[in-house]
């Protein structure tokens, strides 16, 4: 059972997506996002988001992601973050900030 050792080697952290473009390697509709986290650089995540956001609607969101993770790879693409939403009926709906934030802002 993970304990909170663990989950303090992790951050959750708002990023800003720059470039996004379908995951068409990936075995379920996913797409491939480039997010700015400030002074942690541009990280990489594969995104099962499709239904209810396209690649060219995510550009310039901020998104909440866990950071600190190995990165592993989603059809053949380097997943460096997991990107967080809300698990619904119509598929997954993005957790984000209200105002913008600066890129890298942890999460309180």
């Amino acid at each position: 059972m993970p304990s909170i050792h663990d989950w303090e080697a992790l951050r959750v952290r708002v990023g800003t997506v720059t470039r996004a473009e379908p995951n068409t390697a990936a075995r379920e509709p996913a797409i491939s996002l480039w997010i700015d986290f400030g002074d942690l650089g541009e990280l990489q995540s594969s995104a099962k988001v499709t239904d209810h956001y396209s690649p060219v609607a995510l550009v310039g969101r901020q998104v909440v992601a866990v950071t600190g993770f190995e990165p592993i790879r989603v059809a053949g693409f380097r997943s460096d973050v997991l990107v967080l939403g809300a698990l619904t009926e119509g598929g997954v709906v993005l957790l984000s900030p209200d105002d913008p934030v600066p890129p890298g802002a942890e999460i309180a």
